[in-house]
């Protein structure tokens, strides 16, 4: 069951300073979400971060492409409903226009394969998986891979100063009888292909490992369908699967979707152009949105 999918890679630069960007992106956009619609001024955000105007400006753009301003454009409803326009047909056409010469939107290749049903039943049991913490531009992940790829890439979530422990204990409770062993040195090599790799071709490709029931193996690879910079609904999800009226069962499987950023569940939104939710909290999925939508605006230039 290997297919190929196109996604994004972060710009090779972002990593020589992640932790420190990420938090203070993670501040600036809860200020800016609890404020938006009093359309706070750069100034008023500087304060709040205790930087200079010109510094955060510096920042917000060295990150993810957009000012203040049209960060918080960005993410509002308005914009996102923009993004779920003809949401429908993107399903249909992804990989015709995710793959189309000058118009293409990702540069890593992703290759994936999922496990059968019985591997699932197993709860991993004979499945060795490494975990390795690693700073990234969004903030601190825990990758776990197996000898054949990766298996989960998490997000430890800020907003509910949820420990290492903890995105551990979430992470593993997924395979209970697999074994789990820390090594860092094996999961770095899979986060630094991910946030700085460039590559175009099939040796270069992340691998990734789903390990799911059926459904959820079929809603993750439909995720994988949706370029970047576009947002479909749940119920898109479920019609395309042929499913109409299993909105709520797409929402459950997008929601243990366990390789954040890669396999794209942060672009799901409800069809009222709300966020809904996220696994990794919302600040991140607000984050995720707007450095995307400033990477589509700088190759439309």
């Amino acid at each position: 069951m290997l297919q190929e999918a196109m996604m994004t890679s972060v710009p090779a630069s972002a990593p020589d300073r992640p932790t420190r960007d990420y938090d203070q992106i993670r501040r600036a956009i809860a200020f800016l979400t609890q404020r938006w619609e009093e359309q706070p001024s750069l100034e008023r955000l500087a304060d709040h971060l205790g930087l200079s105007p010109a510094h955060c400006q510096k920042l917000f753009k060295r990150w993810c492409g957009l000012s203040p301003k049209e960060f918080v454009q960005a993410i509002t409803v308005d914009h996102a409903r923009g993004l779920l326009s003809s949401s429908a047909s993107v399903l249909e056409a992804a990989h015709e226009v995710g793959l189309s010469g000058g118009s293409r939107l990702h540069d890593l290749f992703v290759t994936h394969e999922a496990m059968t049903p019985g591997d699932y039943k197993r709860r991993g049991e004979g499945l060795e998986i490494a975990y390795g913490f690693h700073d990234t531009p969004f903030g601190e992940a825990l990758l776990l891979a197996t000898e054949r790829g990766v298996a989960g890439l998490a997000f430890v979530d800020e907003d509910k100063g949820q420990t290492r422990a903890e995105a551990l204990a979430d992470m593993t409770s997924r395979w209970p009888m697999a074994r789990f062993t820390q090594a860092s040195d094996q999961t770095e090599p899979h986060v630094r292909r991910i946030f700085c790799g460039n590559g175009r071709d099939y040796e270069q490709a992340v691998r990734l490992i789903l390990i799911g029931t059926d459904f959820e193996i079929r809603v993750w690879e439909t995720l994988l369908k949706i370029p970047m910079g576009r947002a479909v609904s749940y119920a898109d999800i479920a019609r395309h699967l042929g499913h109409p009226t299993a909105s709520r069962a797409v929402g459950t499987a997008v929601g243990r979707n366990p390789i954040s950023f890669v396999v794209p569940c942060h672009r799901v939104l409800r069809g009222d152009g709300n966020l809904g939710g996220y696994h990794w909290g919302l600040t991140r999925k607000r984050a995720l949105i707007g450095w995307e939508t400033g990477r589509v605006r700088s190759m439309a230039v």
